[in-house]
């Protein structure tokens, strides 16, 4: 896979393009990533990229010409199936949509910055992507988040590939909880359940915590699911546990 990142900042993804997965997925030549500079496309001795804007208002607009350059210049170069605006008023970024991503064969991520970017580069880019709905001083951290979110799925990055399909959000739910050595830890003891050796029992067991985890902290996802009869019976397995505990 191909990922293009164009930016006026490109030296912020130096790092984390030589560490961990990521580092590891393009050293193995599974992520091929490129990081174009936008001020690389300005024609003036300055490199201007950006300008009051027009009707008044605090801050700076990112001019069009460079960014409209830098566009047309990696969509002739790059392997670029879609290219994305990094904005506020894009979609979500959800796990679905790193999925959607990760099945391209390359895309592109526009980086924003100041106020935004003239609006008549819109029409240059096939779609809108938001991580959340906090402010950024650029398109560069969500960036870095959407990379490394499509890295995970790209086909042997990861040396368990059943890893990924078990992480939180890939099937709705928030992952079930996980422990590993000592058994005993501060006063607190590995539940039993993962110590059995009953592989069945366990599978049950991480999937009922992963229903209640959701319910609890995440309502919102919990309320998108499609529960069968197996996920109805867990969870009113737990319900019935609590008001036992409660009557002692």
């Amino acid at each position: 896979m191909q990922i293009t990142i164009l930016s006026l900042f490109p030296g912020m993804f130096a790092g984390p393009m030589q560490q961990s997965i990521v580092g590891r997925a393009i050293s193995r030549k599974l992520l091929d990533m490129h990081v174009e500079d936008i001020r690389d496309h300005t024609r003036d001795r300055h490199r201007v990229v950006d300008d009051v804007p027009y009707g008044g208002g605090s801050g700076m607009v990112m001019k069009p010409e460079p960014v409209a350059a830098a566009i047309e210049w990696v969509r002739a170069r790059r392997r670029l199936d879609r290219l994305f605006l990094l904005s506020p008023q894009g979609e979500p970024f959800r796990q679905a949509t790193a999925r959607r991503l990760a099945g391209l064969a390359g895309f592109g991520l526009l980086c924003g910055h100041y106020e935004g970017v003239d609006e008549r580069v819109r029409s240059m880019v096939d779609g809108e992507i938001s991580v959340g709905d906090f402010v950024l001083t650029g398109g560069e951290p969500a960036a870095w988040v959407i990379v490394d979110a499509v890295c995970r799925l790209i086909p042997g990055v990861l040396g368990n590939e059943q890893s990924s399909s078990e992480e939180s959000f890939e099937q709705g739910l928030l992952e079930y909880p996980q422990y590993t050595r000592p058994r005993v830890f501060r006063g607190l003891t590995v539940p039993e359940v993962l110590l059995s050796g009953d592989h069945a029992r366990i599978r049950r067991w991480r999937r009922q915590q992963s229903l209640i985890r959701t319910r609890a902290r995440r309502p919102d996802l919990f309320c998108r699911l499609d529960l069968d009869a197996e996920d109805l019976k867990l969870l009113a397995e737990f319900s019935a546990a609590g008001t036992q505990g409660e009557r002692r």
